[in-house]
């Protein structure tokens, strides 16, 4: 039998690569807010975390910008940025087939929810999905411990070595370790190996089909 029984999956650089919907999305927010001085190299830092902590942090925006500058985001990525996303190779196939041996799986990601749901109904992928949390409209419950947790309450699932939280960032593998998971680290995500290999996840791959051998181990 495997060591997994239930499966928590990131989004963004997990399952579905987003780039171009992000970038786009950031481009077209920081135009209407009038600021072009700055390093494509920045926008990385995106990916992954809650918007509102991207623009704070490494744009220095106050509060009162900060929420301006969300708007415009989701102004775009509403109407374009979405759906230029594509599922990782291999990803739609490891879903099904984890499906099909009896694993448990949901989505916990800092993306705003509705976007996600989108995402996921697209391609199909939300018929093997028991439970997607999301961040709301406010990113009050954005951080990854807390989407991970509030799967946890609502599924009524006590923290397990069972339960394992999945994801390309070292937010997806401290907001599993806070929770009492297993984790495993995405190489071929947005994160950073020497990062990830740093918080020391259980497991490390670089592919989806290694992805899928440790989870169906």
């Amino acid at each position: 039998m495997s060591q997994f029984s239930h499966i928590i999956f990131d989004l963004d650089g997990t399952l579905t690569d987003n780039t171009q919907g992000i970038i786009s999305s950031l481009k077209y927010s920081l135009q209407k807010m009038h600021i072009d001085d700055y390093s494509e190299n920045l926008l990385d830092g995106f990916i992954g975390p809650p918007l509102q902590w991207g623009f704070s942090q490494l744009f220095g925006l106050n509060e009162r910008d900060t929420i301006l500058a969300v708007e415009y985001f989701r102004e775009y990525y509403g109407e374009n940025g979405w759906h230029q996303n594509v599922p990782y190779d291999g990803v739609l196939e490891m879903i099904a087939e984890l499906d099909r041996t009896g694993k448990k799986m949901f989505i916990a990601t800092s993306k705003l929810e509705k976007y996600a749901v989108k995402i996921m109904r697209h391609f199909e992928l939300d018929k093997y999905i028991l439970q997607l949390k999301g961040a709301d409209y406010h990113a009050k419950k954005a951080t990854k411990t807390q989407l991970i947790s509030d799967v946890l309450h609502s599924q009524h699932l006590a923290p397990s070595k069972e339960i394992v939280m999945v994801g390309d960032t070292v937010y997806d593998m401290e907001g599993g370790k806070e929770n009492g998971l297993a984790t495993v680290a995405v190489g071929y995500g947005f994160g950073k190996e020497s990062e990830l290999k740093a918080v020391q996840p259980d497991f490390f791959v670089e592919t989806v089909e290694e992805l899928y051998e440790v989870l169906a181990g």
